[in-house]
């Protein structure tokens, strides 16, 4: 049975909660209900290309279930070995993660993803 609509919300709160905690200095693009992301705003040269902006993570409440996004792991697809199974199994294509049900645990284990990932764009000078 798929979450239900005040699950999802309850889950997009509780990753919405975690992302904030990295702004400043990432800022939000977009902030409403069912979906929120945090970018970088920093000039930077990514493979030789010129960025204003870069992109950290995001959350939106899909059907029947939240998306994750989180571009750390695109950025630097190694990172998964840091991952534990069970977030590992929700990974979906190269940097979304599909979260259905959100308990302690797996709160934890993207709390520490996106950490690591915060310190990761701080190493590059992408923060």
């Amino acid at each position: 049975m798929p979450p239900s609509p005040s699950e999802l919300k309850a889950t997009f709160q509780a990753l919405r909660g975690l992302l904030r905690r990295y702004q400043p200095p990432l800022v939000p693009k977009v902030d409403k209900a069912g979906r929120y992301d945090l970018w970088s705003n920093k000039d930077v040269v990514i493979d030789g290309r010129k960025r204003t902006e870069v992109y950290f993570a995001g959350v939106i409440i899909q059907k029947t279930y939240v998306g994750l996004y989180y571009m750390p792991v695109y950025t630097t697809p190694e990172m998964k070995r840091l991952f534990p199974p069970e977030l590992l199994a929700l990974l979906k294509g190269k940097s979304c993660f599909h979260i259905k049900t959100l308990d302690a645990r797996l709160l934890a284990q993207v709390k520490r993803a996106l950490e690591a990932g915060f310190k990761l764009y701080k190493k590059n000078g992408w923060v």
